[in-house]
């Protein structure tokens, strides 16, 4: 243990529990297992983190949290599973993130400068990108799959399995059970696409001349007669935009999703 972290008297560590310089743990919380905080981190009271479990620098675990614990999945049988989280995150109180199974990475991940606000579920091998806001009472399940810049409404439950594209904007009190393509808005129960994230977009620094082809590529697919995946593997449907990145980055995640994109907003 670094000797400038500072642990509450009534603190519980035990186990192989590693933290940095300048880590802050609270009145009450419980560390147990083989546990890796990096330097200036800060947890406070009443947080349990249990098992094999990462968190990097300068982050800030509210009370109440639970990190670690065993996936609620009945094919867990105790396996060394893991939880690996970023730098300069803020995790609200009673968000829970459970660790891995054996079915896929053995892993549960979130990434650097994510923002999880209050009750925030984040299940077995669940993977968060970087830059990520997600809003009150979000629940991913299992194997969900988030890229970088995603923006979730409170209220959203995401099934397993599930893909949400780099940039994607999901509304609150959504029911996702299909995957959504890079920069694009979503919402409803069942969920259905709405049209392109510009705001996202633009703040990524993508020119408006790439904007304006993507949102019409959006409306060509949503208009056309083909299903998205049969669109994308239109060649003349997408000959015009081979060089504009963002649509080619949609029409990949069109082609390999698995579950199938949201169907368009009617």
């Amino acid at each position: 243990m670094s000797q400038n972290a500072k642990v509450h008297s009534t603190a519980l560590l035990s186990g192989e529990v590693i933290l940095g310089n300048n880590v802050e743990i609270g009145p009450y919380a419980i560390l147990d297992g083989k546990i890796k905080i990096g330097d200036g981190t800060k947890i406070y009271g009443h947080t349990i983190i249990r098992g094999n479990t990462e968190l990097g620098m300068n982050n800030t675990v509210y009370q109440f949290c639970s990190i670690g614990e065993p996936p609620q999945d009945t094919s867990y049988k105790g396996e060394e599973t893991r939880v690996l989280i970023g730098d300069n995150n803020v995790i609200r109180e009673y968000v829970s993130i459970h660790r891995g199974t054996m079915k896929e990475n053995k892993i549960t991940k979130m990434g650097s400068n994510c923002l999880l606000m209050a009750k925030v579920h984040i299940a077995h091998d669940a993977v968060v990108g970087n830059n990520c806001t997600i809003v009150n009472s979000v629940n991913l399940a299992g194997h969900v799959k988030m890229g970088d810049r995603v923006i979730i409404g409170g209220g959203t439950n995401i099934g397993q399995f599930i893909t949400l594209g780099r940039g994607a904007y999901i509304g609150g009190a959504t029911a996702i059970d299909r995957d959504i393509p890079p920069f694009c808005t979503a919402y409803g129960n069942r969920v259905r696409l709405k049209g392109i994230n510009i705001i996202g977009l633009r703040r990524t620094g993508i020119s408006k001349q790439v904007i304006g082809e993507v949102v019409d590529f959006f409306r060509l697919m949503e208009s056309s007669a083909y299903a998205p995946r049969a669109f994308v593997n239109q060649e003349e449907h997408m000959r015009e935009y081979k060089d504009n990145e963002i649509v080619q980055e949609m029409a990949r995640a069109i082609r390999e999703s698995e579950v199938g994109i949201a169907p368009f907003f009617i």
